[in-house]
């Protein structure tokens, strides 16, 4: 594997990671006020168009990051939906 596939994994992984904690925070409080709902959707619309992006090129790094990230913002924003 090449330098640059290692690097793009690296950055998939951290920034991916970086959704967990928010997560398992509006899970365990359900808290989800100070959550900016405009945002979440144009960030998780952005997240579904990389990874089509991802696919469309074939790479693998985009692909694998964008889709957990889609589901971790997703849930996010399925959460900010649902407990306001």
């Amino acid at each position: 594997m090449i330098l640059t596939e290692w690097i793009g994994y690296f950055a998939a992984i951290l920034t991916t990671v970086s959704f967990v904690p928010q997560v398992w925070q509006i899970c365990k409080t359900r808290h989800t006020q100070d959550i900016s709902l405009r945002m979440y959707i144009l960030f998780t619309t952005g997240v579904g168009m990389w990874l089509v992006y991802g696919m469309l090129l074939a790479s693998w790094p985009i692909i694998a990051a964008n889709t957990v990230t889609l589901v971790l913002a997703g849930a996010v924003l399925f959460l900010k939906l649902r407990h306001g």
